[in-house]
Parts: C-alpha cells; sequence; structure tokens
C-alpha cells in the first residue's frame, strides 16, 4: 500500500499522469473505467487514488467509486480531476470524503503538491493506525540488568500519575517502549497512544497534522492531538519540532485546548503528554532553537534510558526475543544462540542500542542457516561494529575464554604481531614493547613463541594445545 492509482477514461490523462509522477519517484496503477478501478483497489488498496469524476462506458462514475472507497477504505486519499464544468460537483464530492481536486487542464506544479500532501496524509495515516495497533497489545520490557530494574521501577511510578514525562537516552535505546510501557500500565490504557515524529514531519505542515484543519469546502480533518484525545501523545524526538509549532504546544499544555488550522471555535482535549530525546535540550535552550518554557512544561519527571552498553547483562535476552518476535512478524528461522555468539555479542560494541541489535539478529537470521544455533563466525566483526575510540572490541574465541587464558591469547597474538612487524628483531620489539630484552625472551618462552631467522611462530607444542 504504497502506490497511486490513477483512474481516467482517457488514456492520454492516465500515462501523462503516471510519467510526471514515476519521474518524482511514486509508482503507480492505471484503470481506464471503473471495473478495472474495483478489481485493483480490491486486490490492494492503493496508497492514493486519482479519480476522475466522470468515467465513459463504465458501470460506477466517480461519484459512485468514492463513495464505495471511503465506505471500505476509509484511510485512502481520494483526489478528484474535475474539467472546467464540473468544479460544483467537485466541491461535492470533497464534501463527501474526497482529499482534494485537481482542475483540467492541470498544473504540473499543482498536481505535485496535491500528490505529496495526499501521500503524506496517507503515510501519516497508516503509521496512525499500525500505533494504535500495537499500542493494543502488551508493552514487553526485557532485561535484568541493574540498570534497566532501575529505569523499570521509575517508570512504575509514574505509570499511576499523569505527570510529563521526559525520556532522554540514546537513539535506539527504547524510549518509545518506554512511553508504551507508561501508557500500558496506566489509568488511560484503555484510551489511544498516538505517536508524533517530529523528525520527520515536514515543518510546514506540523501545525496541519497536529492541530488538524477545517474549512467549508473541506469540513473538519482532525489532527493527531484530537486522535489522542482521552490517552497519551508522544512527541518523539521533541526537540525537532519547529519553534512556532512550540508556542502552540505550550499553550495546549496550559489549558488542554486549541484552534485547528483555519478555525476558529476551540477543540478542548483531555490528554497525557510524554516526551524524548537523544538531544542535550539545554544546549539546544542556548542556541535559541527550543523554549525554555517548553522544555520545564514537559520535563516534569526526567527519566533516562540507558543505552545498550549500560546494560550488557541483557543482550542475550534481547537477542533471543527478536528471534521470537522476527520468527513470528517475518518467519524466519527460530533458532538458538549458541554460548559464544552469547558472550560475543556482549561485548561488541552498540552505538545504534537495541534498535542495532534488532537489525544484527535479522541480518545473521535472513543471511545465516535456516536451522542450528548462531555462532559467533555469523556475527559482524569490529569492522561492521566499530568500538568508540580508545576501546577493545575483543574477538569471538578470546571473549569466551576464562581470564587466565584470554589474558595469554592476548599477549601471544599481541607480541607475536609485534615481533614480526620489526622484522624479527628481539631488540628493537623489547625496546617498543616496554621490556627487558631477556625478560621478553622468557615471556616468548613461557607463551610458546619461538623465534628464528625467518621470523617468530608458536612452538608445535603449543599449536597442538
Amino acid at each position: 500500500m504504497s502506490d497511486i492509482l490513477i483512474v481516467d477514461d482517457e488514456r492520454d490523462i492516465r500515462e501523462l499522469i503516471s510519467d510526471i509522477l514515476e519521474d518524482e519517484g511514486f509508482t503507480t496503477r492505471l484503470a481506464g473505467n471503473s471495473d478495472e478501478a474495483m478489481a485493483s483497489i480490491g486486490q490492494e488498496p492503493p496508497a492514493l487514488l486519482i479519480l476522475d469524476i466522470w468515467l465513459k462506458d463504465s458501470n460506477m462514475d466517480g461519484i459512485d467509486i468514492l463513495k464505495t472507497v471511503k465506505r471500505d477504505y476509509p484511510d485512502v486519499p481520494v483526489v478528484i480531476i474535475s474539467g472546467h464544468g464540473n468544479i460544483e460537483i467537485a466541491v461535492a464530492a470533497i464534501k463527501q470524503g474526497a482529499y482534494d481536486f485537481i482542475e483540467k487542464p492541470f498544473n504540473i506544479d499543482q498536481l505535485l503538491v496535491v500528490i505529496r500532501r495526499g501521500m503524506e496524509t496517507s503515510r501519516l495515516r497508516r503509521e496512525n493506525i499500525a500505533l494504535k495497533r500495537r499500542g493494543a497489545e502488551p508493552s514487553e520490557m526485557l532485561g535484568q540488568s541493574p540498570a534497566f530494574r532501575t529505569l523499570v521501577s521509575q517508570l512504575d511510578k509514574v505509570t499511576k500519575s499523569n505527570g510529563r514525562v521526559m525520556l532522554t537516552g540514546p537513539a535506539g535505546s527504547g524510549k518509545e517502549l518506554a512511553a508504551r510501557y507508561i501508557h500500558a500500565h496506566s489509568n488511560r490504557a484503555e484510551g489511544p497512544f498516538v505517536s508524533v515524529s517530529c523528525a520527520s514531519i515536514e515543518p510546514e505542515r506540523m501545525e496541519e497534522v497536529l492541530f488538524g484543519r477545517e474549512s467549508d469546502e473541506r469540513g473538519v480533518e482532525p489532527g493527531l492531538l484530537e486522535e489522542a484525545n482521552g490517552g497519551v501523545i508522544y512527541f518523539d524526538e521533541v526537540a525537532d519540532m519547529p519553534l512556532g509549532t512550540q508556542s502552540k504546544i505550550l499553550r495546549v499544555l496550559v489549558d488542554q485546548t486549541f484552534l485547528r488550522v483555519g478555525g476558529s471555535d476551540k477543540v478542548q482535549v483531555d490528554l497525557r503528554v510524554i516526551s524524548s530525546t537523544s538531544r542535550n535540550l539545554e544546549a539546544q535552550i542556548a542556541a535559541d532553537r527550543f523554549r525554555r518554557e517548553l522544555y520545564h512544561r514537559l520535563n516534569v519527571v526526567p527519566i533516562t534510558v540507558p543505552s545498550l552498553e549500560e546494560r550488557r547483562e541483557d543482550v542475550p535476552e534481547l537477542a533471543r526475543h527478536f528471534i521470537e518476535v522476527l520468527n513470528r512478524e517475518q518467519g524466519l528461522p527460530l533458532r538458538k544462540i549458541s554460548g559464544e555468539a552469547s558472550a560475543l555479542l556482549q561485548t561488541m560494541s552498540w552505538p545504534g542500542n537495541v534498535r542495532q541489535l534488532r537489525n544484527v539478529i535479522e541480518r545473521v537470521l535472513i543471511l545465516g542457516d535456516s536451522s542450528g544455533e548462531i555462532e559467533s563466525k555469523e556475527l559482524p566483526g569490529e569492522t561492521q561494529a566499530p568500538a568508540e575510540e580508545g576501546r577493545v572490541v575483543l574477538s569471538g574465541t578470546v571473549a569466551t575464554m576464562p581470564l587466565r587464558e584470554a589474558r595469554e591469547a592476548f599477549e601471544r597474538e599481541y607480541l607475536l604481531t609485534q615481533i614480526n612487524r620489526f622484522g624479527g628483531n628481539i631488540s628493537r620489539t623489547a625496546e617498543f614493547v616496554g621490556m627487558e630484552r631477556s625478560a621478553l625472551h622468557r615471556k616468548l618462552k613461557s607463551l610458546g613463541v619461538v623465534t628464528g631467522n625467518k621470523g617468530v611462530k608458536q612452538s608445535e607444542t603449543e599449536d597442538a594445545g
């Protein structure tokens, strides 16, 4: 449901519109009569429908198709195409639920503006439906680490109140899941949970998306604030909210009322507000990119969501959970994780946090075998998961050894590398590593490393062991 269906009885018109839209990156389907249109819609509803009012040689005209689509697929925006003499009919169609109309002969720029707005509306509607469906499911949080238990304890304390919560933490750490946990365990659990992605909504569209709009021609189109009435509105990455919108949201927080775009009557709502950010809002305030008054209104109860680095004990449990989820949702293999692979996962660097862990597990399940345990060799290496500066990410083999064996393995590999680096010259190697020459000889012997004219190697006894 990501393409555009174009319905027009004139082949030249529908193909022209299709060519224009495909040049702009959209995917299109074409229908020349009502039977073709309804068959295409029944097979898969489009993201948006462009519909001519008059369809020659069809069992249904455009108005009939509009009524059927709005009854069976109310979330599909319908853009009406009308000729000069059909403007009144086009306006009447809008009152019956059409999104907008384009007059023939149409202006390409106007066409693209209407289509882009309609596609964004379609995307937001689909996202909201998906979020509501997900919101109806239990919000499961997994982990046993001290950092995770502290987080859950803080979340439990705010579930029964109506206080505003600000969740901070790095991207991918699970801030939205924490917000859903609060909602699911609150007295608003039966109400909606509406997520607002402040970073993905175009700034010029933000107020219309949040507050809705109304006009004589189009009637009332509720925004996300109205859809969240009685429940929770979640501002994801609130630092990306435009400054102009920030001041209006501030007023909503004060009196729980607002005006729709183009409207004159106040709309009353009952909302709980939860926000999140991965940025330093104090720095944003200092740079005049975020309003201090809004920050204080939203930051009533600040809660920090820990990074995955801070809760490494939870990595194996989370990995097993993602395997089950991906099996259930995508039919990927239901595999177990070997002890060595679990240990390696715990030692890896996770700059993308829980989201990155899920992606790694999904990649392994897609590219790996369909059965058997997940082995450490299937996991990404250091080049795929870069460490923070100055930090060593252990190999899978070393990560699963007891400390003494791991230390010996590291020393052996390190010294072999340095000696070969200096062409077998023990004196230069000893100087570089900061050891006496005799002490280096003793260390090499204890590690089973022998030197010769052709470089260095492990002793046969050590190799065999």
